[in-house]
């Protein structure tokens, strides 16, 4: 089972489900080379002709219904059900480890276009409440070219004077610009996103030259890997996700900053003091980890925090003013980057 739209950020700037402990918004898309609805032929395939799905949607007034719906549809044929948010009611920050649901949800399965959907709804009325058959909707679902689809919404991007973050497959604007290629994979963080922006924006209007440096819940490596770019002269990047972990090696040999960068669980980060400590993460997190973080800052270092709402960055310097002194908020769409100096 998918579950989709999560609102712990923007959802699909960089957006979907609850990845882990640390990241404001969850997954990015990730583009595969197998279809995502099953094994049928994709874009990249030779001889590649565009197939009809047909699609099946019906809404879930509880979640008890959740398990069952689900069940019912993979036995009437359905190839995937994700679970939607009906009644714009976001989730924000889950526990780790915890997949939580919408009061009001809407699945949506996939058949192939050739599935006679009449006697699916037949079969679906011996299976689940009439309250839920009755709200079945049923529309094609053209097939698409499903990494252009991905590439179409992760355009190159500017982050400040000199920094430019490129997705694979696009020549950078500026040749001779800072430029970081990435490929998020399931990993949270393309640039998108308002708090990854602040973050990246601030590693580009500062002089990192020669820092050492933490990027705490580093996702796809983009702020580390910027980092390097920028002129930093090693970063040690955690998180608690695998996939993380992943997406931030590859992007890293991908821009050739490999060797300066150490990439592991967030609980193996070495004791040590950086110059500097960046973590676009949650609120809840962030206060968790303020004693921590200290520990992790040299004296007249900084610390660089997001993944924060507007309206929690009072919690946030509550939590980090005894060790650090913050300086101006700055503001983007609802979220907030702070930032301290180690006193």
């Amino acid at each position: 089972m998918d579950l989709v739209g999560t609102d712990l950020s923007v959802q699909n700037s960089d957006v979907a489900a609850p990845r882990s402990l640390f990241t404001p918004a969850g997954f990015a898309p990730r583009r595969e080379q197998y279809s995502p609805f099953g094994h049928r032929p994709i874009a990249t395939d030779p001889g590649y002709l565009p197939m009809p799905w047909l699609e099946l949607s019906l809404n879930l007034a509880a979640t008890d219904d959740v398990q069952r719906a689900e069940d019912a549809l993979f036995a009437v044929g359905a190839l995937s059900v994700t679970l939607q948010d009906a009644a714009d009611q976001p989730v924000l920050e889950p526990g780790p480890g915890e997949t939580p649901l919408w009061p009001h949800m809407r699945a949506i399965a996939l058949y192939d276009a050739d599935t006679d959907m009449g006697a699916v709804k037949d079969k679906l009325g011996t299976l689940l409440p009439f309250a839920i058959v009755a709200s079945i909707a049923i529309n094609p679902l053209e097939d698409r070219d499903w990494t252009r689809a991905w590439m179409d919404r992760f355009q190159p991007m500017r982050f400040g004077r000199r920094l430019w973050v490129c997705p694979d497959g696009f020549a950078p604007p500026e040749p001779q610009a800072v430029n970081l290629r990435l490929d998020p994979g399931l990993a949270f963080g393309t640039g998108t996103h308002p708090t990854t922006a602040l973050c990246l924006e601030w590693l580009d209007g500062h002089d990192i030259t020669g820092l050492r440096v933490i990027d705490f819940g580093c996702g796809s490596g983009v702020l580390a890997i910027a980092a390097l770019l920028l002129g930093a002269q090693h970063v040690w990047a955690v998180d608690n996700d695998p996939q993380a972990i992943v997406a931030t090696r590859d992007n890293a040999a991908k821009n050739h900053v490999a060797e300066a960068l150490f990439v592991d669980q967030a609980d193996r980060l070495p004791r040590m003091q950086a110059d500097l400590l960046i973590a676009n993460i949650l609120a809840a997190p962030i206060v968790e980890l303020a004693a921590r973080f200290a520990t992790h800052v040299r004296p007249g270092g900084t610390v660089v925090l997001s993944g924060i709402l507007d309206h929690q960055a009072g919690a946030i310097e509550s939590a980090y003013c005894q060790c650090f002194d913050i300086g101006p908020i700055v503001q983007r769409d609802g979220w907030v980057r702070l930032e301290g100096i180690r006193k």
